[in-house]
């Protein structure tokens, strides 16, 4: 079954890329695998994915430790404490939620302790939700000036959510957003600094996201299903 799934959700990000004119290898698919088995994670790995998205510092943790033979390329893409840094930095292959600059001082200090340089997406808050995370555009800039003056942090592009809605058209606005912002802050020309990704778009929206310029979509649902609780 996952395995099928992948397959029809590939062939859905190529379509879409198609008709928007874009290549299919511009888009990654990160498999959201937050409260999901191990034996869905190692089916989805069998079938060809490498890269997974967790939201929860303790469940990836022990997912990673679980895991460690497999190949896999941990995503960190929930809501990061400071204090919880320490437990993923000498693993993980992406923070896709650095929103102020403590959390970024805190990422780079723990990756010179492992000697190593960790890539990160600044999170952005492109809807008037109260419940998201992430920096305000009008504050992305700064934010990212400051943070890329740390020696073991490598900003490598942005994150957003849209907003809660079954229609996925709802979402665009956020995603256009996204997209200028990024396309301003490579106008700044700011060192260290390379806006190489835009990771946006879930199971609801990812297509909207595709045709806004998406570089990674961030699928949970399409691929395992509905998740049948909440981890905290």
């Amino acid at each position: 079954m996952i395995a099928e799934n992948i397959k029809i959700l590939r062939k859905r990000i190529e379509q879409t890329c198609q008709k928007c004119g874009r290549k299919d290898e511009e888009v990654r698919l990160i498999a959201v695998s937050k409260t999901f088995s191990l034996g869905l994670i190692e089916e989805a790995f069998e079938a060809g994915q490498i890269e997974f998205g967790e939201n929860y510092v303790q469940e990836l943790q022990e997912k990673h430790t679980e895991l460690a033979a497999k190949n896999i390329q941990w995503h960190f893409i929930g809501h990061l404490q400071s204090n919880k840094v320490k437990y993923l930095a000498d693993y993980v292959s992406l923070i896709h939620s650095v929103d102020n600059l403590n959390l970024g001082r805190e990422i780079s200090k723990r990756a010179e302790q492992h000697n190593r340089i960790q890539d990160v997406l600044v999170e952005v808050h492109t809807t008037d939700e109260a419940t998201k995370f992430g920096v305000r555009p009008e504050q992305t800039v700064g934010l990212i000036k400051e943070l890329s003056l740390l020696t073991h942090l490598r900003i490598c592009g942005l994150m957003t959510m849209g907003p809660f809605s079954d229609n996925p058209n709802d979402s665009r606005n956020s995603f256009r957003s996204l997209c200028d912002l990024k396309k301003q802050i490579e106008a700044e020309g700011i060192l260290n600094v390379r806006m190489q990704h835009l990771s946006m778009g879930m199971t609801h929206d990812f297509e909207v996201a595709i045709e806004e310029g998406a570089t990674m979509v961030r699928i949970g649902t399409a691929i395992f299903g509905r998740r049948l609780k909440n981890l905290n």
